[in-house]
C-alpha cells in the first residue's frame, strides 16, 4: 500500500517530468519536410543548445528566419541582442504559430551559437517555443 507521503512525492516528480518535458526543445516533424534539402534538414537535426549541449535547439517547426541581429543598450547600460523576423514561408506546412516579418526578437546571450559555425539556410535562424516567448537557438546567417 502506498502512504500518503509517497503517493505526494510519485506525483511531484510525475509533475515535474511533465513540466521540464514541455521546457525541452522538441522538434516537431510531421514529414513536412520531405521536400526540404537533404543539406539543411541535417543541419537542423544537428543543432544543439549552447547552454544545454544535450539538447537540440528544434528543428524546422520552431525555426524562422531572424536576419538583422543587432544590440541595444538599456538605460542601465547593460546590453540587449535581438533579430528581426524576416521568414516570408507559410507557416501551415511548418505547423507553426505564425509570427510577422519584422517583428524584433531578443536573444539571450547564452542562446546565441558562434558565428562560423555553418548555417546553409542563407539567413539567421531563431529557434523559439510554441509562444515565442522561450528562445532555444540563434544562429547566425552568413552560409557555410
Amino acid at each position: 500500500m502506498i502512504k500518503p507521503r509517497q503517493a505526494a512525492l510519485i506525483g511531484a516528480l510525475t509533475a515535474l517530468c511533465y513540466s521540464t518535458s514541455y521546457h525541452i526543445a522538441h522538434g516537431r516533424d510531421f514529414g513536412q519536410w520531405e521536400n526540404e534539402d537533404p543539406a539543411i534538414h541535417q543541419w537542423y537535426q544537428k543543432l544543439m543548445q549552447p547552454d544545454n549541449p544535450s539538447v537540440s535547439c528544434c528543428g524546422e517547426a520552431d525555426a524562422y528566419w531572424c536576419d538583422d541581429p543587432h544590440s541595444r543598450r538599456d538605460h542601465l547600460g547593460n546590453v540587449h541582442n535581438f533579430c528581426t523576423i524576416s521568414d516570408d514561408r507559410p507557416d501551415e506546412p511548418r505547423r507553426r504559430r505564425h509570427v510577422d516579418i519584422g517583428t524584433e526578437i531578443e536573444i539571450p546571450d547564452n542562446k546565441m551559437l558562434k558565428e562560423g559555425q555553418g548555417n546553409p539556410t542563407g539567413h539567421g535562424v531563431v529557434f523559439m517555443g510554441p509562444t515565442g516567448h522561450l528562445v532555444y537557438c540563434y544562429a547566425f546567417g552568413g552560409g557555410l
